[in-house]
């Protein structure tokens, strides 16, 4: 039986792939195209975290990340007439992958013995970096560089991990609250328009 780290693994994989296919499919890709920008979206945080702590990616041993992207493929092209006009569609699917998928990065970095602020900075490479590379295969700004609260909200979700980790709650119970806090920030932040400020230059720098 999976453990339920796997199983939000394997949840953040699919939605992570149909946020990229469905951005792919707005952007009339083919169905490999798609694919790749789905794969890529799903495992891209996950390869870039395990490769800087030293762990062989998760999709080198288990099939099951191709398994999850196909089908979210499938999913895209079955329901891709309502999912591609459905602005919010993309939305709600990458908030989802980038709640679990920060959870997923926070509780490996602990379980492998690194400092609070690695497991913070793991679990944000973990939700974040795929939609930076699926932003760059599709031609986007990255979310993560936009005035919209995107990296700071696996931060946030991150740090409430790491404070029920301390209060020695169950690791369930501390997966569940960081994730639904990253998720919770994200959506106010998009709902209230709430967002960092931005550094700007001089005048003179801005008018050249």
């Amino acid at each position: 039986m999976p453990t339920f780290v796997q199983i939000l693994d394997f949840i953040g994989t699919f939605a992570f792939a149909i946020s990229g296919i469905r951005l792919a499919s707005a952007k009339r890709f083919d169905w490999f195209g798609a694919y790749v920008v789905g794969f890529v979206t799903a495992i891209g945080g996950g390869t870039i975290r395990d490769l800087l702590l030293d762990v062989t990616p998760g999709w080198m041993t288990d099939p099951i990340y191709l398994i999850c992207t196909g089908l979210a493929l499938l999913w895209v092209i079955l329901f891709g007439k309502h999912l591609i006009h459905l602005n919010n569609t993309f939305f709600i699917f990458d908030s989802i992958g980038l709640a679990l998928f920060t959870v997923v990065g926070v509780g490996k970095s602990i379980a492998l013995g690194y400092p609070f602020w690695v497991a913070i900075i793991m679990g944000s490479i973990t939700g974040a970096a795929g939609g930076v590379i699926r932003d760059v295969f599709i031609n986007e700004i990255p979310l993560i560089f936009r005035k919209e609260i995107y990296a700071m909200a696996c931060v946030v979700g991150g740090t409430f991990y790491w404070i029920c980790h301390l209060l020695g709650m169950e690791a369930f119970v501390c997966q569940i609250v960081g994730g639904v806090t990253v998720f919770v920030t994200r959506i106010l932040a998009v709902k209230y328009r709430i967002c960092l400020p931005i550094l700007s230059g001089n005048e003179e720098e801005q008018e050249m």
